[in-house]
């Protein structure tokens, strides 16, 4: 996990996105409409200087599927996702 130069703003965070699961550990595929109903999840990457964030770098979190802003840098996606829309860290 290499660090990116995104700085986020107040209270917003940078999280890389994971791939959504189209397969179950049993073989069974999910329909497209699957992915669009579920929050979506990815690694935090940087977080703004606000003291109200409680994620941190590396974490895995849950986050809101419509929110965010998707950037491109260095070849990667990110969405930069405003702190309130995190839902949970996985642990």
């Amino acid at each position: 996990m290499e660090k990116t130069n995104v700085k986020p703003l107040g209270e917003n965070v940078l999280v890389e996105t994971q791939e959504v699961k189209t397969k179950t550990a049993t073989g069974l595929y999910l329909p497209e409409s699957n992915e669009k109903e579920t929050p979506k999840e990815g690694r935090v990457m940087a977080i703004g200087e606000s003291k109200e964030i409680k994620v941190k770098y590396g974490q895995l979190v849950i986050f809101r599927q419509y929110s965010g802003t998707d950037i491109k840098v260095n070849g990667k996606k990110y969405i930069l996702v405003k702190n309130e829309d995190i839902l949970a860290v996985v642990e």
